[in-house]
């Protein structure tokens, strides 16, 4: 019997798979061994089958992913570029709206925040969010709730992004404590602070940005949004200009 490989190995991913059709149901015994025993004749003498069938199912996987991410982006725009509960940085009126989900007690993403300090300062068109994002336990909530009820008295994010930087880069863990010295550090009129960590806006902020991450499978920081693409990661400062500059004009350089 003479089988072509890519029929061969059809074939036998479906005689072993479980799963095996009606139609293949009625292969006698005999015919399925002798197609399970030239399937793997050929996988052995030929392995880099495997090695590319694994290749085209990793980029298959990938676009499917990134088209799912594209579709999930359009349908929670609103939410995700131009929430009254995020901080926005740079230029609020960019081409691009780069949005960051992070964890105060993230090591990886007290890397990137030069990351994202260099994007601000060497690109006057692009829009950055901050979405507290805190899942790494209790210190971290209570960090996020902090740097809420920051954001709710500094509309112009200045005074926010002098408490961000030094409660992320601090030494140690950032929890309540840490936080309400930070703010108190920078200038934040404590007594409102105090008062506005008890409203329903510090639980809505944060039930928000966890809500938008479990659509867009966001379950780790650092993690972007850039344009209608999600990145997974502290993927580095190329990395992401890359993307943004696809946002622009659709080429990893503009």
């Amino acid at each position: 019997m003479r089988l072509l490989p890519r029929l061969a190995i059809a074939a036998a991913l479906f005689c072993t798979a479980g799963a095996v059709p009606a139609s293949a149901q009625s292969i006698p015994d005999a015919q399925r061994s002798e197609i399970e025993r030239i399937v793997r004749e050929y996988l052995i003498k030929n392995p880099e089958v495997l090695q590319e069938a694994y290749a085209e199912l990793e980029k298959r996987q990938a676009a499917a992913e990134a088209d799912k991410h594209k579709k999930t982006v359009a349908e929670n725009s609103e939410l995700l570029f131009r929430s009254p509960r995020q901080v926005v940085l740079g230029n609020p009126q960019g081409d691009v709206t780069f949005v960051e989900f992070f964890d105060y007690n993230c090591g990886y993403c007290k890397r990137a925040f030069d990351d994202m300090a260099e994007l601000m300062k060497n690109d006057p068109k692009v829009k950055i969010v901050l979405k507290e994002f805190p899942v790494l336990g209790p210190s971290s909530v209570e960090a996020a709730r902090v740097a809420t009820a920051v954001r709710m008295q500094d509309k112009t994010g200045v005074k926010y992004l002098e408490f961000h930087r030094k409660l992320l880069l601090g030494r140690g863990q950032a929890d309540k404590a840490r936080a309400l010295a930070v703010a108190k550090e920078v200038g934040l009129d404590m007594a409102r602070l105090e008062r506005d960590l008890t409203s329903d806006e510090v639980k809505t902020s944060l039930e928000e940005a966890f809500k938008l991450a479990e659509k867009l499978g966001i379950n780790g920081t650092p993690s972007y949004v850039i344009g209608e693409n999600v990145v997974i990661g502290a993927v580095g400062l190329p990395a992401l200009q890359s993307k943004i500059n696809a946002a622009r004009c659709g080429k990893a350089t503009c």
